[in-house]
């Protein structure tokens, strides 16, 4: 039915069920005008012998039957020849009342909690999802879906403010966390974890490294020398002690690192376990960080930075929707595809989003079954009724047709019964 209220009648078979209603009508109406016929034969031939009394009644009460059962079908669509007979055109004359009905009817019988839900049940929306996704064309076509939103969403993001509501909400977030903690705990787990005496190892190469350099040497030099008296200069003593100093020094720190279990290293433990413990208990401490986020927070090229990470992220989703680079296509469809193998292997998770769905889709049917059913009756009234009944009689018809078969039939046997019944009695 299109939206203006009309019907099409193309569907298939639809000819071909015309043509034999056509067919049964005509018979139909051929053993009415038999009756009749027969009817006004036996009663012509009654007085040549007492048979054709019996085959009389019967053709009569057949011929009334039949005329009964057409007006009967033919009540329940239009009106009889034309004729304003009341309690005639059922359909079209309680067309309101019919629709009312039928979208109450909807309401109560079929929109009812206990039934919608038992069906709803009966769904398995969890694997359906999860072999929706599993399937990589579907899991290309919704990459590629999403990718078109994208960048639509992207714009409606920032001339909507919603960026900058976004914006303050994170600083908000990120103002309001106690760092200090935060650290404290990270901190002891890098100590307990070993990964201090990895940074121990580098600090010790780093120094090596500088102290060896003809540099740092000469510098050392220089300052040995300004502290020297004048008769050790003579003897060039600054030049012995920098040899002897980085000497020690370098076999110093090649013992600390070939030794696992070094006394430098339990100090340093000692040291860095204090420093700790003093970073989540000290208030100073807490204090500094504190100060050190919001001055971090408040630079302007933290502003700048973020700036420029949402502009090329932006650049990078206009040239994936625009097809230039297929990257962020490909991982989408991965993604949706792993996503749908995960899912498809969690029992729980599907049986989770079942019950999920199934109490969603629950409320909203309870909430807009009262919709529904004024938009069912109020598309039944809208129906052009003419084109209702040659759509139902198309497919009914020819069924009714044969309500009328029946009734001469039935009609004929309770005439003959009659009259039997009556010639006996004359008998007696």
């Amino acid at each position: 039915m299109t939206s203006t209220g009309t019907f099409t009648f193309d569907s298939p078979g639809d000819a071909a069920r015309a043509a034999e209603l056509r067919r049964v009508k005509t018979l139909a109406t051929l053993v009415l005008a038999g009756t009749l016929a027969l009817f006004v034969t036996a009663k012509a031939l009654l007085h040549l012998h007492p048979v054709f009394g019996f085959v009389a009644a019967f053709a009569e009460a057949a011929t009334i039957g039949g005329l009964a059962d057409w007006y009967a079908v033919v009540a329940l669509f239009r009106r009889p020849l034309g004729m304003p007979i009341p309690h005639t055109a059922i359909i079209q004359s309680n067309q309101q009342r019919i629709a009312d009905k039928l979208g109450e009817f909807i309401e109560v019988h079929f929109l009812e909690a206990a039934p919608v839900d038992a069906k709803l049940r009966q769904i398995d929306f969890g694997s359906f999802i999860a072999d929706w996704l599993r399937d990589r064309k579907r899991s290309a076509d919704l990459a590629r879906f999403t990718l078109r939103l994208l960048p639509e969403a992207v714009s409606a993001t920032e001339t909507s403010g919603l960026m900058t509501f976004i914006t303050r909400r994170i600083t908000t977030q990120l103002q309001s966390i106690d760092l200090a903690p935060l650290v404290a705990g990270t901190l002891r787990a890098f100590v307990l974890e070993g990964r201090h005496q990895v940074l121990l190892d580098d600090i010790l190469r780093a120094v090596h490294q500088s102290l060896t350099q003809p540099e740092t040497m000469a510098m050392v030099r220089a300052k040995i020398r300004e502290e020297l008296p004048t008769l050790l200069k003579l003897y060039r003593a600054d030049a012995f002690l920098v040899k002897k100093i980085v000497a020690s020094a370098t076999a110093f720190f090649e013992e600390v690192r070939s030794d696992p279990k070094h006394p430098f290293r339990g100090e340093f433990d000692r040291l860095v376990l204090s420093f700790v413990d003093r970073l989540g208990s000290d208030r100073t401490y807490a204090d500094r960080i504190d100060g050190l986020k919001r001055d971090l927070l408040a630079r302007p090229e933290l502003g700048d930075l973020a700036r420029n990470i949402w502009s090329n992220v932006r650049s990078f989703i206009e040239r994936s929707a625009s097809g230039e680079t297929q990257v962020l296509q490909q991982h989408l469809t991965r993604m949706f595809m792993e996503a749908g193998e995960a899912l498809a292997g969690d029992s729980e998770l599907r049986a989770e989003i079942n019950q999920g769905l199934v109490a969603v889709l629950r409320s909203f049917i309870a909430d807009q079954k009262s919709g529904v059913s004024s938009f069912i009756s109020d598309q039944v009234k809208a129906w052009d009724m003419g084109q209702l009944i040659s759509l139902i009689e198309i497919n009914i018809g020819k069924d009714l047709q044969y309500i009328r078969f029946n009734g001469s039939l039935i009609g004929g046997l309770a005439g003959l019964g009659l009259y039997t019944g009556e010639y006996l009695l004359r008998l007696l």
